[in-house]
């Protein structure tokens, strides 16, 4: 509990604390005093408006496409794999997750580029934003593979043999006893997806080519333009989307999927 308030919830309180100060504009020294100057600059500039809805809508779209890819995997691995297999299948969705961020990164943006191994088979959208969601979807992927696959397991084989005898088909099962079920397992997947996704900027530098995000804006802002209060009030978007969105899932029992 002590490292928690300390470490966790301190660093997020200076966080918010340093977001109201301001930079001297002759010295470059930052301004201990209140101000709701970087707060009125992002929510007047158009420019900060546009980067949060794009940054929201790569998170949106990662999620859907991990939602996407992870459901029929997840009921392969639990439901249709022997016991033996689904073992090895969980082993092969854990086994990238030990490889380094930057050397997949850097891997996809040789796969991406316009000459690249992909070009020549089926074509690839170069640098931009579609690669940029095309890349954090396999990197955050097995965070809702997991939970979905865990989701599953605890389904009892007789619920879907029970729908069967009364007569269901395969996709009215689907919605009527196994989507119900693994709500709560897709909002605790996404809550990974999304907010990783949210506050990525390493993806976005290697393969997004001009492409500007909210960690894009946060790193500009710490390094080369030596602005660390509009740093800190420009990440206090994520952490209050974030909240919100926690918030709401709370209530569907995500949180205990965790």
């Amino acid at each position: 509990m002590l490292w928690l308030v300390v470490a966790y919830l301190g660093a997020l309180a200076v966080l918010l604390v340093s977001a109201f100060w301001a930079v001297n504009g002759f010295t470059g020294e930052v301004v201990r005093e209140f101000t709701l100057q970087n707060f009125r600059t992002i929510v007047t500039e158009e420019v900060y408006r546009n980067v949060t809805l794009r940054s929201l809508g790569v998170a949106v779209a990662v999620t859907v496409i991990c939602v996407l890819l992870a459901l029929p995997m997840a009921f392969y691995m639990a439901k249709v794999a022997s016991p033996r297999a689904r073992g090895w299948l969980v082993i092969a969705i854990l086994t990238p997750l030990w490889a380094s961020y930057l050397v997949k990164a850097y891997a996809w943006r040789v796969l991406l580029a316009n000459d690249g191994p992909l070009d020549s088979l089926i074509g690839t959208p170069g640098y931009g934003l579609v690669a940029v969601v095309i890349v954090l979807s396999y990197l955050w992927l097995p965070y809702m593979i997991l939970p979905i696959y865990a989701g599953l397991e605890r389904l009892p084989d007789s619920m879907l043999e029970a729908s069967a005898d009364l007569g269901a088909r395969a996709g009215r099962t689907f919605r009527g006893v196994v989507l119900p079920i693994l709500v709560p397992s897709i909002f605790a997947g996404s809550i990974f997806t999304f907010s990783l996704s949210l506050g990525d900027y390493i993806t976005v530098q290697i393969v997004g080519g001009k492409t500007q995000l909210i960690g894009n804006l946060v790193y500009a802002n710490v390094g080369a333009a030596n602005n660390l209060p509009f740093a800190a009030a420009i990440a206090c978007i994520p952490v209050l989307i974030m909240v919100i969105y926690l918030t709401a899932v709370r209530r569907s029992g995500a949180l205990e999927e965790l």
